[in-house]
């Protein structure tokens, strides 16, 4: 059984593919169950599961939510962003659908302050400034979630930067502007308040949003969701693209400690196209209590 419970797509955040591509694909590949977890959207949920029901894969719902945390024992206690997943929630449960309302306005409001900072640069260079027109440019190429890629792809298509390593490199770093703060305690609050469950997401991804940013060590990660996670979480992503044997096995086997759930995915945003790629055991299904279709049957 193909399972992926991490996928991006380009309707609701940073994917390449719309949603009827990737379930064609997913389809193709022989994914039974899957989840669509955009960044802090899930307003194209309602066309995922419709589409999961049309080509009989089963479906989860997912987001996947950037919380601002910090730990008084690293980095001097300042605030870092780590990821989390959320899934089996009620779609249309308004709180959650305002906050993440809330969250994508926000984002419009960074995106023009990053651009203004980026000014700034382009006037050191003696680069021609970006205008509302170049914001509207940005605004029209996205479809899902507002973000710093979006002005990325737009600093390679004007021919400022090659690749979008250079854009990040040589102005979306140093033009940063925070993001609006989500604690980990509303995050946990509002998927659990909608019938969901909080899964802490690829802790030990060496070049992602992860607890490696504070720690290189497992152990000491371990420690710190001991100490600052373990009442706000339901469970944990093990297996994971950027996860190594040893990261799976030591999560695994500190979720089954703790009495976490299990989970797993590529984190596909369709570059390349690595969804179903993940050998995510047959038992992290059978943790939800999934809607019945002909792959699922089969496994049971």
């Amino acid at each position: 059984m193909k399972i992926d419970l991490h996928i991006h797509s380009k309707d609701g955040s940073d994917g390449r593919w719309t949603l009827e591509e990737i379930f064609a694909e997913a389809s193709r590949r022989g994914i039974s169950l899957m989840s669509i977890t955009d960044h802090d959207a899930i307003h194209c949920q309602d066309k995922a599961i419709a589409l999961a029901e049309r080509y009989g894969i089963g479906y989860i719902p997912g987001v996947e939510l950037n919380i601002t945390f910090s730990h008084h024992a690293y980095k001097e206690g300042k605030e870092m962003s780590l990821d989390f997943l959320g899934y089996g929630y009620d779609i249309h449960y308004e709180p959650l659908v305002a906050k993440l309302r809330e969250l994508r306005l926000f984002r419009e409001k960074r995106a023009r302050e990053i651009l203004e900072n980026i000014n700034r640069e382009f006037q050191k260079e003696g680069r021609r400034a970006f205008t509302d027109q170049d914001m509207e440019a940005v605004q029209a190429s996205v479809d899902g979630s507002f973000g710093r890629p979006h002005i990325a792809n737009y600093l390679i298509q004007q021919g400022i930067v090659v690749d979008k390593r250079e854009a990040f490199a040589r102005y979306l770093v140093r033009c940063d502007v925070p993001k609006m703060p989500l604690s980990l305690e509303e995050a946990s609050g509002l998927v659990r308040s909608a019938g969901g469950r909080l899964v802490l997401a690829h802790p030990n991804d060496p070049s992602g949003t992860s607890l490696a940013s504070f720690t290189a060590s497992v152990a000491n990660q371990h420690a710190i969701i001991r100490e600052a996670m373990l009442a706000y979480i339901d469970g944990i992503e093990c297996w994971h693209s950027r996860h190594s044997r040893n990261t799976i096995k030591a999560y695994r086997a500190f979720a089954l400690k703790e009495g976490l759930a299990v989970t797993g995915g590529s984190d596909c945003h369709q570059q390349p196209v690595i969804m179903g790629t993940i050998k995510v055991p047959d038992y992290v299904a059978e943790q939800f209590d999934l809607q019945k279709t002909p792959r699922i049957e089969k496994l049971r």
